[in-house]
């Protein structure tokens, strides 16, 4: 039993980890008042980005930060729409996701099949003494290197949302506009940063998929990570620090299905469990009476303007 539970939770940490990065650059993005809904288009892309650059450089540190860029970039066209152009953010989101979508599949076609080769790959690094601790070991201390960087950002994004000046301007923007501009801060500034850092961190979460999870291009590999993203961002509470224990949560209920088949117990059901989740949390935040009790941003979705004030 001990050992289907160490094996359970060392699958689940690598399963939940591009739910862990999408998650953290979500957090910052709706923390600053933006609501965007164009994760999972940016995470396809960064996953196609991320596999092509390192299929042709054999450097998957440099498909990992080509993921990056075209994922930030991507997040600049919803920054622009909704915070330049005061649009629609619900729309701008779902059309990034369909434009990511059919965009990664076109550019993808040449790829299906072909594998990554091993140089190209980011395997797991075995930690000195560490790694070789009984039950400790493998479940911590055996992991690719983005697994620990995912893990390192958790609390430094945590300490500069709440500890620096940085993150309450972040927090206030998100809160309160028009109040944190009349303080000096500058509210589109700050907005645009978060939506770009949200787009980046969802790049190298859908290169994390094409490079180290499943070292290969599957057209819509990721199924649907970009929507339980942001539903675990609700989870999390807005938090960094909840945001580990939700995507580790969702990524084992992920690897579930292939654990519980022995038992005979359907994997299509077992798949079907994160989106389950993700509609009902999506479906209580959606009430005005939640969003207060959870503490949702104040002003996530509204747009803003100095001439509003």
């Amino acid at each position: 039993m001990l050992e289907f539970l160490v094996e359970a939770l060392r699958a689940a940490i690598p399963a939940g980890t591009p739910l862990l990065f999408g998650t953290l650059g979500e957090i910052y993005v709706e923390r600053s008042g933006i609501l965007n809904l164009g994760v999972e288009g940016m995470m396809i892309m960064g996953a196609v980005t991320g596999f092509s650059v390192a299929l042709t450089t054999g450097n998957p540190w440099l498909g990992v930060l080509a993921a990056a860029i075209v994922g930030g970039l991507l997040s600049l066209i919803h920054a622009f729409v909704s915070i330049t152009l005061r649009g629609n953010q619900v729309v701008s989101g779902l059309a990034l996701t369909m434009f990511g979508v059919g965009l990664s599949g076109l550019l993808g076609r040449r790829f299906i099949g072909t594998p990554l080769p091993a140089q190209a790959k980011l395997v797991g690094i075995r930690i000195p003494v560490l790694s070789d601790l009984p039950i400790l070991g493998p479940l911590f201390f055996q992991f690719d290197p983005l697994v620990y960087i995912s893990i390192l950002l958790v609390p430094i994004m945590w300490f500069i949302l709440y500890k620096t000046k940085l993150g309450i301007s972040i927090r206030s923007v998100g809160e309160d506009p028009a109040t944190a501009d009349a303080m000096g801060v500058n509210v589109f500034g700050i907005r645009y940063l978060c939506t770009f850092i949200g787009g980046v961190l969802a790049g190298v979460g859908g290169a994390y998929l094409s490079i180290v999870y499943t070292p290969s291009w599957i057209e819509g590999m990721t199924a649907g990570a970009g929507w339980i993203v942001i539903a675990l961002t609700i989870f999390a509470l807005w938090s960094p620090l909840r945001a580990i224990l939700g995507a580790y949560l969702f990524g084992g209920v992920k690897v579930l299905q292939y654990r519980l088949q022995p038992l005979g117990i359907s994997p299509n059901l077992l798949n079907t469990l994160p989106f389950i989740l993700t509609i009902l949390v999506l479906m209580a935040a959606t009430r005005e009476v939640m969003r207060r009790r959870i503490g949702a941003p104040s002003a996530l979705g509204l747009p803003y303007s100095r001439e509003e004030k």
